[in-house]
């Protein structure tokens, strides 16, 4: 370990599923390896736009991907602790985070072009950074 270990104790990482969100789980197990940190792998169910069927899938769609970082803690030596929250993203985040202590947030943020960029100006990323009590590592697919 380096000179650094220590620096953080739990690290949670925003699964997503997309690259960004594969970089951040891979960031995110890297850093705690790294400081000897436990990871809280938290995927959030949007409630907020759809229910029922929807929901389902996003729920198996977000077991698959806390699986996934736990998976590639074990590979590398690293308790992860997964979650789910359900309601909007960056609430959920943020409120996780302060109820749990957490020391670094992790996230992945997809580069956002023409459209997407006027139908949805704050991004989860942007949200967190701006309500989070600890530091927020933004990562992105290009991030490797």
């Amino acid at each position: 370990m380096s000179g650094a270990a220590g620096l953080f104790e739990r690290v949670l990482v925003v699964a997503r599923d997309d690259e960004a969100g594969r970089v951040a789980a891979e960031t995110a197990v890297d850093i705690a390896a790294t400081h000897g940190a436990t990871v809280d792998a938290l995927y959030v169910v949007d409630t907020t736009e759809h229910w029922d069927m929807v929901v389902e899938r996003r729920e198996r769609t977000g077991e698959a991907l806390v699986e996934d970082v736990e998976g590639r803690g074990a590979d590398r030596g690293v308790d992860v602790e997964k979650w789910f929250r359900y309601g909007t993203a960056h609430e959920e985040v943020l409120d996780f985070a302060a109820a749990h202590g957490v020391d670094l947030i992790v996230v992945g943020s997809a580069r956002r072009t023409g459209l997407d960029r006027l139908l949805h100006p704050e991004t989860l990323p942007v949200r967190v950074q701006r309500g989070a009590d600890a530091p927020v590592m933004v990562v992105g697919g290009d991030d490797r």
